[in-house]
């Protein structure tokens, strides 16, 4: 699945942060934007250097039929408080909610993918979204608020994705030292 998930969670980061960049103008955000690309680039290089050939492999069907349900209804909700939010004239709100929604949608996913760690993310999207909520209602500018729900939710989606290859070569080089053992002991 796109190297242990690590290529959606450095993508959609790449997202979010192309949102917290709509901040800023003129050279300030090109440089942000292209960082972020490099941050984007740098994480899915890494996964399919360090991750194993078999990490995010084909999932059975009903693993494979509740992601896609759980997604499924993500997008679903997603849509919705797009067309409702603007249809109220308060498009500021679709960021914090969507980032919401996209936090909770971790939790089943971390049961689905056997990845306690994904609840990591859900805590932190939760956060990113409550915290532009705040700064909305503390009126705060729209550009605040995409920075801010922008900005936590792509650091939390590329720091999942770091750790998830982090950890992924801390294993490989320990079963590498374990091999060695092996072979010293043998001679």
């Amino acid at each position: 699945m796109f190297k242990s998930g690590v290529g959606f969670l450095a993508l959609f980061g790449l997202g979010w942060w192309l949102l917290a960049t709509s901040a800023f103008d003129g050279t300030a955000r090109l440089v942000e934007v292209v960082a972020g690309g490099v941050v984007a680039l740098g994480l899915m290089l890494a996964a399919r250097r360090f991750l194993p050939a078999s990490a995010g492999g084909p999932f059975p069907a009903d693993r494979r039929r509740r992601f896609q349900q759980v997604n499924g209804l993500q997008w679903l909700l997603i849509i919705a408080i797009a067309v409702v939010c603007g249809r109220a004239g308060m498009p500021v709100l679709i960021p914090p909610l969507v980032a919401i929604v996209v936090g909770l949608h971790f939790l089943p996913l971390a049961a689905v993918f056997e990845q306690p760690r994904l609840r990591v993310p859900a805590a932190l999207l939760v956060a990113a979204g409550a915290a532009g909520l705040v700064v909305w209602l503390t009126d705060g500018s729209d550009a605040t608020v995409r920075l801010v729900v922008g900005g936590v939710s792509a650091l939390s989606l590329w720091g999942v994705a770091a750790w998830t290859v982090t950890g992924a070569a801390s294993a490989a080089a320990r079963d590498a030292q374990v091999v060695q053992d092996v072979r010293d002991v043998q001679e």
